[in-house]
């Protein structure tokens, strides 16, 4: 095949792609990297090494790979890598150059390279003489790093809205007690889906009158491995003895409560995923402002009534207003149940529209 020409996907690269999409799942969540997968095929399409990324200032998972291969192994092989490869000059160097230099013959990737300073390595290649052909299985490369990706395609954090609430969408009775409206498992889920994030927001008027720890524990209480920042959004300050300031990251109070900022000062940090868990004011202003891109919401079969809502006032004044979500998944968590749910696209909101 004349290196001009595109190759098409074949169940071997399939097959490659799902296994360096495996191996990118070893590689961190959170930070501001991806987490990104690499298989080198041999020319006649065997298996030869594995790559991934390990996090921030670690090899790229195709550097990863090629270490472990001779001049004469990588010579002429296939690069199988969920993401496209870099072409800049980071904490390490571009992957792009790292593969001409080898002397790979083919590329292939997943996902285009939406951050404007890594993307281009695809171009690199070609103009190299190297085959690359995009877009492999890129709908199930782009649901795993569908948070970072929106992350990089807005210049803000993904951002996850969370809150529990009685079957009628109280989270808290007339005396305002709220805890707890969820079971023991619903608490512990939270607790990895906080682990799972670059920082958890809540507002001064929870951080005031909650006083909240915001840390990620086990079912036993003990903190898990990985923390997420402590951000307090608003103007007022939060006092000196509260819990927030024991949190074994630094605290972040915001100032303001203009989100677009705060937003974008979290992601100049490299926060890519914000976890929000603050009360009814915080959650209505991100629905608000259309900044929330995954709700998770954790039904307890109870009904409380009253005022105490989990939303306020969206600004919504008749129904065809009203945001559109698509329901992602349903899981039960003892008594409890977990809702995921993302905003619809504006061309299927549209769809729904037309067709209601």
């Amino acid at each position: 095949m004349a290196a001009s020409q595109e190759q098409r996907s074949t169940p071997l690269i399939d097959s490659a792609m799902r296994r360096a999409l495996e191996l990118s799942t070893r590689g961190p969540a959170t930070g501001a990297n991806p987490q990104v997968g690499c298989v080198i095929l041999s020319p006649a399409g065997e298996t030869i090494a594995e790559g991934w990324h390990r996090g921030h200032g670690t090899a790229h998972a195709e550097v990863d790979a090629l270490s472990q291969l001779t001049a004469d192994q990588a010579r002429g092989a296939a690069a199988v890598v969920t993401l496209e490869p870099c072409n800049h000059y980071g904490h390490t160097g571009p992957c792009s150059s790292a593969l001409i230099a080898a002397g790979v013959s083919h590329v292939f990737y997943a996902v285009d390279d939406p951050n404007p300073a890594a993307k281009g390595g695809a171009s690199r290649l070609r103009d190299a003489g190297v085959v690359v052909t995009g877009g492999v299985l890129s709908g199930e490369v782009s649901e795993l790093l569908w948070p970072w990706l929106t992350a990089m395609r807005f210049g803000r954090p993904h951002v996850t809205l969370k809150w529990a609430s009685s079957l009628d969408g109280r989270v808290a009775a007339a005396d305002r007690s709220s805890q707890w409206i969820t079971g023991d498992a619903a608490r512990v889920h939270v607790h990895h889906q906080r682990a799972q994030a670059d920082a958890i927001l809540v507002g001064t008027g929870t951080a005031l009158t909650d006083n909240p720890s915001l840390t990620a524990r086990d079912a036993s209480g003990g903190l898990l491995t990985h923390q997420p920042i402590p951000v307090v959004v608003g103007e007022r300050s939060v006092p000196h003895g509260a819990l927030l300031h024991s949190h074994p990251q630094e605290l972040i109070e915001t100032g303001t409560r203009d989100l677009g900022t705060v937003l974008h000062n979290l992601f100049e940090r490299g926060v890519r995923r914000a976890f929000i868990e603050g009360g009814p004011t915080l959650a209505s202003a991100f629905v608000a402002a259309g900044l929330v891109d995954e709700y998770l919401v954790y039904l307890a079969p109870k009904l409380l009534g009253g005022d105490i809502l989990a939303l306020g006032d969206l600004g919504v004044g008749t129904l065809s207003d009203a945001p559109l979500l698509t329901i992602t998944g349903l899981e039960h968590l003892g008594d409890d149940i977990l809702v995921r749910a993302r905003p619809l696209t504006k061309e299927k909101a549209n769809h729904v529209h037309r067709n209601n």
